[in-house]
């Protein structure tokens, strides 16, 4: 568990991060129509609207038999899943079918509306409208973790890097919303590859396994990891929102969609994750981000979780000589042959400033970030892919002068030898 300077608490989250948003990126955070106006208009994918339905006359001139499969209701301001309905099908009898298993007339839903319009399920604002739009049908590889509702992933955003993630999964005692205080499930999820690690119930208590089931909800590969990463950050980066949490459903053919934007996101992210909020958004804040892309490549290479992957461990430990030659990419794919050294003494692997400019990294916008070396001052840190034993992944490596007058131009640090066992030379 993280230590406590590391935690991010309720008062210094307000007090620290959410005020750097400005009031009209927040505005945007407590509708849910205008949200989706400003995605819309950005290229930004999200559900498809069907109506807003602003006055009673509103819902009842509404074509509502037009409406013939998954489709949501829902206020425009409301949170916490509160007013939120989703439906599955026209039934023959004219009555629709929600994903709970009930049943609704013409009247009753005309009757949800009206009490949405007139504010009871809304959490801020004067103006209460309905929005009639598309239900997402969830990936399978996520369905299958999911009895009733729908599942979303919340990815946190600061200063255009995603710093953490959650996914989270509707139960029955949820009602089917992905609200952990409504009993809905935490799962927290590597930075690094997309694969879930902790999971927690509602109530904040450690659960390896789907309840009822043998499922386990770690080692969960959330689909399109890659992008559901450059959506959050796209969406943050439309709202101008510094600090934020977006929340995402992933459907099998449209990829990830923005739900909603939050301006003060809940906390138990951190519980799911087992790490603090705070030190990470600290890394992060004084950090110059030039793009999507780079904001996500930040992250992935600095809140990687140092485990091994399961679909390593699960062939066994790879053994490597302390020194051996590796393959590295060029800017370019071109594979270049290293000799490498195994370094455990050190954290975060490096890599000779010779090599990483005839390699073609050093160039401004593959820049990661800047960090102080022992003996070499502040040093740029960029991504690279090596090969190691077969096994190919991306990493973020310290570029070292000193390396130039050494024998071996890259060496991996024990952040890279998750699943190999270095061995005694030869």
């Amino acid at each position: 568990m993280p230590s406590a300077k590391d935690i991010l608490g309720m008062n210094a989250r307000n007090q620290l991060f959410v005020s750097l948003n400005p009031p009209s990126a927040r505005s945007f955070a407590t509708s849910k129509y205008a949200t989706k106006l400003l995605l819309d208009s950005k290229d930004i994918p999200v559900a498809k609207i069907f109506g807003l339905l602003a006055t009673n006359e509103d819902v009842n001139d509404f074509d509502w038999r037009s409406l013939k499969e998954n489709f949501v209701i829902k206020p425009t301001n409301g949170s916490a899943g509160k007013g939120i309905v989703a439906f599955e099908k026209l039934q023959r009898d004219g009555r629709w079918r929600d994903v709970l298993g009930n049943t609704w007339s013409l009247d009753d839903i005309k009757l949800h509306c009206f009490d949405i319009l007139e504010g009871q399920y809304s959490t801020w604002g004067a103006q209460h409208n309905v929005i009639v739009e598309e239900r997402v049908i969830t990936h399978p590889e996520i369905a299958k973790y999911t009895e009733q509702g729908t599942p979303d992933l919340r990815v946190i955003v600061f200063n255009s890097v995603p710093i953490m993630a959650m996914l989270r999964l509707p139960t029955r005692e949820s009602e089917g919303r992905a609200n952990l205080h409504q009993g809905a499930i935490g799962v927290g999820v590597d930075m690094g590859t997309g694969t879930t690690t902790n999971a927690i119930t509602g109530k904040g208590q450690p659960i390896q396994f789907l309840p009822g089931t043998n499922k386990s909800l770690s080692g969960i590969k959330i689909p399109y990891w890659k992008s559901c990463l450059m959506t959050a950050v796209k969406a943050a980066e439309a709202a101008h929102l510094k600090y934020s949490g977006i929340d995402l459903f992933i459907s099998e053919d449209k990829g990830p969609l923005v739900v909603e934007l939050n301006a003060n996101p809940g906390l138990s992210i951190q519980i799911a994750n087992e790490a603090g909020l705070r030190r990470r958004l600290e890394r992060v804040a004084d950090l110059k981000v030039l793009s999507p892309d780079h904001g996500v490549r930040i992250g992935r290479a600095l809140f990687a979780e140092n485990f091994v992957d399961q679909t390593i461990s699960q062939e066994g430990l790879t053994i490597v000589n302390p020194s051996e030659k590796i393959i590295v990419f060029s800017d370019a794919k071109e594979r270049i042959e290293v000799e490498a050294l195994f370094h455990t003494g050190r954290y975060r692997s490096a890599i000779a400033y010779s090599l990483a400019q005839d390699l073609g990294f050093l160039e401004p916008e593959d820049l990661l970030w800047f960090q102080k070396e022992k003996k070499e001052g502040i040093a740029p840190v960029v991504e690279a892919t090596v090969e190691i034993k077969g096994r190919k992944f991306s990493t973020a490596m310290v570029v070292s002068k000193r390396l130039n007058r050494t024998q071996h131009k890259i060496e991996i640090g024990r952040r890279d030898l998750g699943g190999f066992l270095v061995g005694t030379a030869q």
